[in-house]
């Protein structure tokens, strides 16, 4: 796996180009789900099926969606399911899903405070497939902070809001705003790995078998298909268990 020891010098050479992102957030309450997500730092909802009934917008926490890097980079299109002032913000996810929070876990392997009037703090998470790019600053105080004082690299996981961002050249890059996030262990960061990629394929299975709303939004917005996605997740389940059951060498002994 390709974080599997968070080597410094290594880490880095697996992460994308810097990417600039306006300073600040101003828009830390748009898209809320009703709730004061900066002061609740409780475990991530992920449990049951990613398809699990989380309607009613403005009324209850959203379920956080686990993703890896690559398809969470790609989820450039967002929407809304209501005009309500404060409907949930949604990316749409190539793989066919909606995800107004996310959950995901990897190697912070470098961090910097890039805000010029006040602290603004950057961090680059890798992942088996890519690197997320985590934004936090005086709305996202405890975020901000594990930011300031961690010793990368370590091992961390994140729930957050997907945050897109548009660039004076026309191209759409995806960041990550924290809701919390906790420095784990490698056994941690290896099971999100494993039900990542379960619950990739599950979703990616969908237009095939029962495709919905969000399967057909996906279609139209994206031209990486679901099943490459798919393909990615069962390379690193191939991977892992290649990790875990190393093919011995024959012994040369007659």
């Amino acid at each position: 796996m390709s974080d599997e020891q968070p080597d410094a010098d290594e880490s880095k050479a697996q992460t994308d180009e810097q990417i600039d992102y306006p300073e600040g957030d101003a828009d830390a309450d748009s898209g809320s789900d009703g709730d004061d997500s900066e002061h609740q730092q409780s475990s991530p909802d992920t449990t049951g099926n990613d398809r699990s009934n989380d309607a009613g917008g403005g009324q209850r926490r959203q379920i956080a969606r686990r993703v890896f890097a690559r398809e969470f980079n790609d989820a450039t299109y967002t929407f809304k399911e209501s005009n309500e002032e404060r409907a949930p913000v949604y990316a749409l996810l190539p793989s066919g899903e909606r995800a107004n929070r996310v959950f995901v876990a990897g190697t912070l392997t470098e961090t910097q405070d890039v805000g010029s009037d006040s602290e603004y703090w950057q961090g680059r998470v890798v992942d088996p497939s890519g690197t997320f790019f985590v934004y936090a600053g005086q709305y996202q105080p405890e975020a901000a902070n594990v930011l300031r004082e961690a010793e990368p690299p370590v091992y961390v996981s994140i729930v957050g809001k997907p945050r897109t961002y548009e660039t004076d050249d026309g191209d759409v890059n995806v960041s990550l705003r924290p809701e919390s996030i906790s420095i784990v262990d490698d056994g941690t960061r290896d099971r999100w790995v494993v039900e990542t990629a379960l619950r990739t394929v599950e979703r990616a299975a969908d237009p095939e078998t029962d495709p919905t709303e969000y399967d057909r939004m996906a279609t139209e917005q994206y031209e990486r298909s679901p099943e490459q996605y798919k393909q990615d997740a069962i390379g690193v389940l191939e991977e892992i268990d290649a990790d875990r059951n190393p093919q011995q060498e024959p012994d040369p002994t007659p």
